[in-house]
């Protein structure tokens, strides 16, 4: 039965439904008191608690109440209220807020869409100013996310939904290890288990304003386990659209948050972005990326970035060797595989996501909030044991002629390799061919275990790619597709070399926890007709011996 003209707690009557989310919903009602529009927040039903778990859930959402009620400030919603909801009978606390008829940040981000720096800048000042008023008192928020923040017609930015606000001095309400929040805009020492500061909203707010100039939070991953990780130790994606916003939102997004700018510096920046003259100074991550001395109150003496009309950020690292292929490793030939570096690291990567993932496996069965995990939901990639069909046994073509059929015992595989192409490099995850001219180079690398689906190494693996070749890596295609039955996906693109442009394809294929191999091929883009069919049979005779 519909709730609409239901009365709450004989005063407030629901009129219309306006969202609605994993903790609750929030309703569009009508004081009959007071004569004016309210926004009530009610509570979903939650029959799998505990009693305790119950009390616990609303005693936090009361406390959301009290600690919303103690910012007084013209950019945090209002509340007006907390009753109890006796619809049940089970006494459900119900939050009665102001009504601000106004979109979010969210909506009007839909489908990607994006905002210009100056304006980012207007509605990061709006929230800057509800922090520093919430911070004043106590208050953190814990859940600064586009979809929290309100956007009035008259300009006015309202910081709403303290749902998960702790105060400073308040018992968390949690059980030990559990987190709560959205996960993309999760500070990395939450992530890590650490006791969250007001340098985490900042974090939040540093990710709210990425995803506003860009269209997409700063760490995306397929899931929220890759996610958190990303967020605990993956480098920032480097801005394309930050503009004069730019430096402020890489300082705000520093691993470390001893290292962030204060919520002062934060709204200066903000202002000099705005008038486009004023300068500010923000600090920036040491050298080795340990903590230093800069807290709330200092300063970290070392190095400093300035902002003023636009971005003056010195970005540092060396720069990739002319003529070689997308990646930051050590290479052989006039060119590196694209995947090379990213493939090395990953055995120790898979390591710190196991750390990882208790975390955010806990974050799934928080009591009292639910993980918002932007994923994607057109994912297809079949957990190991969790159902599905075998995959069917595999007979490979003859071996074409003008190759020759190599077992890797190694990668425990056996794969046609074109007459005359030597190894050029071998490892216990990898094996590079190369043709006669050095220009062509085959890769059979091995992922073990497999992540959630190929697609999400890829993206990292592009993220390098676009860093170390600005303004030449191009994207052809990246698509999600199987082979003999596995999860797959194939990239293709291009880019430039010492003397000419390369282009190159890249398939892998494998289940989450079993293996995943990859192949990829790349050439001379003029050439590239001559030995894409090398790809082909390569693919079309590859077998492992679980084919």
């Amino acid at each position: 039965m519909s709730d609409v003209g239901r009365l709450v707690a004989g005063r407030y009557r629901l009129t219309e439904q306006i969202g609605r989310g994993g903790m609750g919903t929030v309703w569009r009602g009508e004081d009959e008191v007071l004569g004016r529009q309210v926004a009530l927040k009610q509570l979903h039903v939650q029959p799998h608690l505990a009693p305790d778990d119950l009390v616990r859930l609303y005693e936090r959402t009361r406390r959301e109440a009290r600690s919303a009620a103690r910012v007084a400030h013209p950019n945090v919603i209002v509340v007006h209220d907390v009753v109890d909801d006796e619809v049940d009978g089970d006494g459900r606390p119900c939050i009665v807020m102001e009504y601000v008829p106004a979109p979010t940040l969210a909506d009007l981000l839909t489908d990607g869409r994006t905002v210009p720096p100056e304006e980012a800048a207007r509605i990061g000042l709006g929230m800057i100013a509800a922090l520093r008023a919430a911070h004043a008192a106590g208050v953190l928020h814990r859940d600064v996310k586009p979809g929290n923040v309100l956007l009035g017609a008259d300009g006015r930015v309202v910081l709403t939904d303290f749902g998960i606000a702790m105060t400073a001095d308040a018992s968390t309400l949690t059980k030990t290890g559990e987190m709560v929040g959205s996960i993309h805009y999760m500070a990395p020492e939450r992530i890590r288990g650490q006791k969250p500061g007001p340098a985490s909203d900042l974090w939040a707010l540093g990710a709210t304003l990425y995803q506003a100039v860009e269209g997409r939070p700063p760490f995306r991953r397929l899931t929220a386990m890759e996610a958190a990780y990303a967020i605990a130790v993956d480098p920032l994606e480097p801005l394309q659209q930050g503009g004069a916003l730019e430096p402020l939102i890489e300082a705000l997004l520093v691993k470390d948050p001893e290292e962030r700018p204060t919520a002062e510096q934060t709204e200066q920046a903000l202002r000099a972005v705005l008038s486009g003259t004023t300068t500010t100074t923000l600090p920036r991550p040491s050298a080795t990326g340990a903590t230093g001395p800069y807290g709330p109150h200092g300063d970290t003496g070392g190095r400093h970035t300035t902002l003023a009309g636009g971005p003056t950020l010195t970005k540092t690292g060396p720069e990739p060797e002319p003529g070689s292929a997308p990646g930051s490793g050590q290479g052989q030939g006039p060119h590196r595989d694209p995947g090379a570096p990213a493939r090395r690291g990953r055995r120790t990567r898979r390591r710190l996501l196991v750390t990882l993932a208790v975390a955010v496996t806990v974050a799934a069965t928080v009591i009292g909030a639910t993980l918002y995990v932007a994923s994607n939901p057109g994912s297809n990639a079949t957990p190991n044991g969790a159902g599905g069909s075998p995959t069917p046994s595999y007979s490979p073509p003859p071996v074409p002629d003008g190759y020759h059929l190599v077992k890797d015992k190694s990668l425990d595989a056996s794969f046609p390799v074109p007459d005359g192409w030597k190894v050029a490099k071998r490892t216990s995850e990898s094996v590079v061919y190369v043709d006669g001219t050095g220009l062509v180079r085959l890769e059979i690398g091995v992922v073990d275990p497999a992540g959630s689906h190929p697609m999400a190494h890829f993206k990292d693996i592009e993220a390098n790619t676009k860093l170390n070749y600005p303004g030449s890596y191009r994207k052809l295609r990246m698509q999600k597709t199987t082979l003999r039955g596995r999860p797959a996906a194939v990239w293709e693109f291009t880019f430039r070399g010492r003397a000419r442009t390369f282009r190159a394809i890249d398939l892998g294929f494998g289940r989450e926890g079993e293996r995943e191999y990859d192949i990829s091929l790349s050439a001379p883009d003029l050439e590239w007709d001559t030995y894409r069919p090398v790809f082909d049979k390569v693919k079309d005779g590859f077998i492992t011996s679980a084919s």
